[in-house]
């Protein structure tokens, strides 16, 4: 009805490319680290949460806007790359803490690293190319619901990623429960995911504009 084929074939094609490690991966197991399993859960539904905003573009075409449209795209790879790049320098200049926060804290914690998953990915304008490279490929050319039919596929999409960085999170926070509790261990993965961040944005101002 939605006119989407060969779903079997975008399920294992969204599978691989979702286990295959890159920055969220990253993200998620030293969020993992730092934090145990709620912070790579807030760092996976963060991430989830991004990624739903080009889904939804790639939907009513936004996506195809930025591609067509050198202005907005220049813009938003600024913004998404000013963005990484000062967050990753937050996390080189931190300090790690080894005392135990208050509950307040901790959730306070939580939602900068949810927000964080959310908009390193809301503001890469290559996952919004992404998305629309990828999700037309299993729907019809003819089909009567095209924003219906992409919305489906890329829920389907989150929700298996989003369920692989859980058991990342998992995972991770039970093999560095211990890890966590050394001084030069949470500074080492504050340094990581600094780097990380600051070469995602180098790497999306360098972004050749479509």
């Amino acid at each position: 009805m939605l006119g989407i084929h060969e779903i079997w074939l975008f399920i294992l094609s969204g599978v691989l490319l979702n286990i295959t490690p890159g920055p969220d991966t990253v993200y998620v197991i030293g969020r993992s680290m730092q934090m145990g399993w709620r912070g790579g859960a807030a760092a996976a539904f963060g991430i989830s949460c991004g990624c739903f905003f080009h889904v939804a573009g790639a939907a009513i075409g936004l996506s195809a806007l930025l591609m067509a449209s050198s202005t907005a795209f220049s813009i938003l790879k600024l913004v998404g790359a000013a963005y990484l790049v000062l967050t990753g320098l937050q996390m080189l200049w931190s300090r790690p803490a080894l005392v135990r926060v208050k509950d307040e804290a901790e959730r306070s914690s939580l939602r900068r690293v949810f927000l964080q998953g959310v908009f390193t990915n809301a503001l890469n304008p290559k996952v919004a190319l992404f998305f629309l490279a990828f999700l037309p490929q299993f729907v019809a050319a003819d089909a009567p619901h095209k924003p219906l039919a992409f919305l489906t596929l890329g829920l389907i999409f989150i929700y298996t990623g989003t369920l692989w960085c859980l058991v990342l999170a998992a995972f991770a926070a039970k093999a560095a429960h211990r890890l966590r509790e050394s001084e030069g261990v949470i500074a080492w993965v504050n340094r990581t995911l600094g780097g990380l961040f600051i070469y995602l944005g180098i790497r999306v101002a360098m972004l050749e504009t479509r």
